[in-house]
């Protein structure tokens, strides 16, 4: 699984560094950025991250 957070749309909210805090890092304007690969273990909570996300900026792939 890979997470994928635009920047573009990131506001800043921090939702998904609240909920996978080993995966996402805020870079200097607050903007999420993916920190590492997703285990298969983390798979339920990145789907919650991606669902909390207030702006709709995390999305996942299964590539």
């Amino acid at each position: 699984m890979r997470l994928i957070a635009d920047r573009e749309v990131c506001e800043g909210h921090a939702m998904c560094l609240s909920l996978i805090p080993d995966l996402v890092t805020l870079d200097d304007d607050g903007r999420a950025t993916v920190a590492r690969e997703v285990p298969a273990t983390a798979e339920e909570d990145v789907r919650l991250a991606v669902d909390s996300c207030p702006v709709q900026a995390l999305r996942w792939t299964d590539v």
